[in-house]
């Protein structure tokens, strides 16, 4: 499809800015030889895939990348069917397309739907073979064992594809600003444990883990050697929960975060909780179930996240 002039000189320019992030290791490189620019993306299925700068329809099944495209200001045509929290929830009008849900692809509706770039992430990352033969697609996910790192270089490529890197970097700087502010005042604030609850069970997270940005990235010791194979956390007990005693307790409900009536407070409102420094102290956190569970890591909603691990520690 033909851009007009100055779509295509605002795509070299683009494409200038990626080969400076290639050189930085980005995973992405410009290629101006095409009547409508392109940009290859080295993504997480361990390959590339050539991408249109500014695709004008975009379909997204992981809210992580929502969120980063909302911060950005960068509408989506296409988004799955999912229980979106309120900084989200415009995108569960009928405006947007529902091309499946967060798990499963409707790859009918994908492919009427004729999207110039369809993103993916961990959720999704099996259907990468049929989406890839609709429209080109890219693999999202963040590397749960390097969040950080992973989180900033999915963003950037996101920022080089709309030509939105100034504004990616001043966000990201952000984030960086008040991660080292919480780690200076997270040494001292005590040991913390993260639990999950679910139907009544309680699994906890570690270093490592889903959720293990806490820890590894924000500096908050770990109350427990928790194991973190796998994205379900080991069940624990409450008599697991008093013994490892944490000062801070960090609580994601994933009833609510799915949209079902259990809640956290009462699961974890008996005596063998209540006995802990956390308890006692006040400091048994309730994280945004959303934001953690569903959402992710996304532009906004990391700097969430470390706002709320940040008032935590305060």
């Amino acid at each position: 499809m033909k851009k007009k002039l100055s779509s295509y000189l605002g795509a070299l320019t683009a494409g200038a800015a990626l080969l400076t992030m290639t050189a930085c290791g980005g995973g992405a490189v410009a290629s101006s030889s095409d009547e409508a620019a392109t940009i290859t993306v080295e993504h997480a299925q361990g390959s590339t895939a050539n991408v249109p700068v500014n695709p004008e329809k975009v379909f997204t099944f992981d809210l992580g990348v929502l969120d980063t495209l909302d911060a950005l200001g960068v509408e989506p045509a296409g988004v799955p069917e999912a229980s979106y929290p309120e900084s989200l929830a415009k995108y569960a009008d009928a405006t947007y397309e529902k091309i499946g849900s967060l798990k499963e692809p409707d790859f009918e509706a994908v492919s009427a739907g004729a999207p110039d770039l369809i993103i993916i992430s961990g959720r999704t990352a099996g259907a990468y073979e049929e989406l890839s033969k609709i429209a080109p697609t890219i693999d999202l996910s963040v590397d749960a064992a390097n969040p950080m790192e992973s989180f900033k270089a999915q963003t950037q490529k996101l920022g080089t594809i709309f030509a939105k890197e100034a504004d990616v970097n001043a966000k990201l700087a952000s984030v960086d600003s008040t991660i080292a502010e919480t780690r200076a005042k997270a040494a001292n604030a005590g040991k913390g444990l993260i639990v999950l609850t679910s139907g009544g069970e309680v699994t906890a997270y570690g270093a490592g883990s889903r959720f293990g940005i806490i820890h590894d990235v924000l500096g908050v010791p770990t109350a427990a050697d928790v194991k973190s194979e796998g994205s379900h956390g080991e069940a624990v007990s409450f008599e697991y929960i008093k013994q490892v005693n944490p000062d801070l307790l960090y609580v994601i409900n994933r009833d609510t975060a799915i949209g079902t009536e259990a809640a956290a407070s009462p699961v974890l409102d008996n005596e063998l909780v209540q006995s802990t420094n956390a308890a006692r102290n006040n400091k048994v956190i309730n994280l945004d179930p959303a934001a953690w569970y569903i959402v992710g890591y996304g532009l906004n909603n990391v700097q969430a996240m470390v706002n709320a691990v940040a008032d935590s520690v305060a």
